[in-house]
């Protein structure tokens, strides 16, 4: 829906058609965040709780913009949803950061991985490759056997899966952590938890145990596209070649 420096497409998308797509161009300020807002509440008030707002072709989100998704935020959890945030562009991220709305949004570098991690929560399987089934399993209890972290798989292991019984849980190097390379840290978090996307590996990093290693979320978006690890199926197939 066209505005003078915005434009909102709305479309649904995910496994079930059951994720509203909000895909925004131009720029969001004082002046057009009403028509995100109306757009959003639009959503909301025909019960679509799971939200993905697509800001690759935003340059330019001041506090007024950012205020729209933070004011909504609420009453989508409460109704069991999520709004995600996607494909924003280095200088918008930067702005989202500095004004530290991370804290409340979630990020995602790409609109596949806030599908799949709607599509975890509602318990799919995201790749066939990660399914653990027997004849036996009801379906719906597919999502307990994807392997979430080394402890989630060492509690879900089984008799009849040589596999998942071989896989042991990770250890800690003996090593002093905070003195790897960047690239060995972050392969030791896609281990320990192959979900977390760049950004939440960059919180992971800015820890006592890393050293408080303070590294840019782009830096980290490129080390992971250039070790084959920038998508959460991606992450998986590192994470069961551990």
């Amino acid at each position: 829906m066209p505005m003078q420096g915005i434009e909102v497409a709305l479309s649904k998308i995910g496994a079930r058609g059951d994720i509203a797509l909000v895909k925004i161009r131009g720029y969001i300020d004082t002046t057009t965040s009403s028509e995100v807002s109306n757009q959003l509440n639009k959503l909301i008030n025909e019960e679509n709780y799971l939200l993905i707002v697509d800001m690759g072709g935003v340059n330019y989100v001041s506090s007024a913009g950012w205020g729209v998704f933070v004011g909504e935020i609420r009453r989508i959890r409460e109704n069991g949803g999520d709004l995600k945030i996607v494909q924003m562009t280095p200088d918008v991220y930067e702005v989202f950061e500095m004004l530290e709305f991370n804290r409340i949004l979630e990020y995602y570098d790409n609109i596949e991985e806030a599908v799949n991690d709607f599509d975890i929560c509602i318990g799919l399987d995201i790749t066939k490759s990660i399914q653990h089934q027997t004849a036996e399993t009801p379906a719906d209890s597919a999502v307990t056997s994807l392997p979430l972290s080394r402890t989630a798989a060492k509690a879900s292991s089984s008799k009849g899966d040589r596999k998942t019984k071989s896989r042991q849980p990770f250890t800690k190097p003996k090593i002093n952590e905070t003195t790897l390379p960047l690239v060995e840290k972050i392969k030791i978090l896609v281990v320990e938890d192959p979900n977390d996307g760049a950004w939440q590996i960059k919180k992971k990093l800015n820890s006592q145990r890393f050293g408080f290693e303070n590294v840019g979320f782009l830096k980290i978006r490129d080390i992971l596209k250039k070790y084959n690890m920038e998508t959460k199926e991606k992450r998986y197939r590192f994470y069961r070649s551990r």
